[in-house]
């Protein structure tokens, strides 16, 4: 019992001791620790904002290498105005085609009306080269009407075709598109010009009746027939 106070003020000094070391030996793994990971902690961050930004850089040119290039808006209301000029014109030059719907030749029908008044304000705008702004956006709309009104005024005269006419006139026009069926088909030159002829003399009757109205072209095309410069299968056929 008598050697024990002398003893444990030893023993305290060197937990001290030991204890401050072993603070030492701690602070000193944590220096050396945050030495090591801090850069390597550093670097990686670096590395991750620089894949973010590559990726960030990657998407909007992926995109637009993606993203169709849009023809301009005058050109391509000019090539669709090109379309609806020549489907127009081989109409017109067709007259089985005129005979089958006759609504779409006739501007007394409201929708054909409205496709006539739409086709010739785009054709006022019309240009070689490409416009001022304004010339331009009022171009654009103007094709626009007219061919949402050509397609109007189609789908009204398929379903009217001959149905405003009467019995014996209808009759009298499917009799004129059987002959000028005959006509293309045959292929004696005689028959053809003789069924061509036929087709003729009952236009002209029908026209004088105000039946049916065939348009310049359509008759030009009808000339040629009758005089052998056509061609047997010129025109389109449309079933009535």
């Amino acid at each position: 019992m008598g050697r024990f106070p002398t003893v444990l003020p030893l023993l305290f000094v060197l937990l001290a001791v030991s204890g401050v070391a072993g603070l030492g030996v701690l602070f000193a793994l944590v220096v050396v620790g945050a030495s090591v990971v801090g850069p390597i902690a550093l670097a990686s961050a670096v590395v991750v904002r620089q894949r973010r930004r590559a990726r960030r850089r990657a998407v909007p040119a992926q995109r637009q290498q993606a993203r169709p290039v849009a023809p301009p808006r005058w050109q391509d209301a000019r090539n669709r105005f090109a379309a609806l000029r020549t489907e127009y014109a081989a109409f017109e030059c067709d007259p089985v085609r005129v005979l089958t719907l006759p609504a779409l030749a006739d501007v007394s029908v409201p929708s054909t009306e409205r496709f006539v008044e739409a086709f010739a304000e785009a054709q006022a705008l019309d240009t070689d080269t490409e416009p001022a702004a304004d010339h331009s956006a009022a171009y654009v709309a103007a094709v626009d009407r007219a061919c949402r009104a050509w397609t109007a005024a189609s789908d009204a005269a398929e379903r009217i075709r001959l149905s405003r006419l009467g019995a014996e006139e209808r009759a009298c026009v499917q009799r004129v598109i059987k002959l000028l069926a005959m006509a293309q088909d045959t292929d004696n030159e005689a028959e053809r010009l003789t069924a061509y002829g036929r087709a003729r003399s009952e236009l002209v009757r029908l026209e004088r009746a105000g039946t049916v109205l065939l348009p310049r072209p359509a008759h030009a095309a009808l000339d040629a027939a009758c005089r052998g410069e056509l061609p047997a299968g010129s025109y389109g056929r449309v079933e009535p």
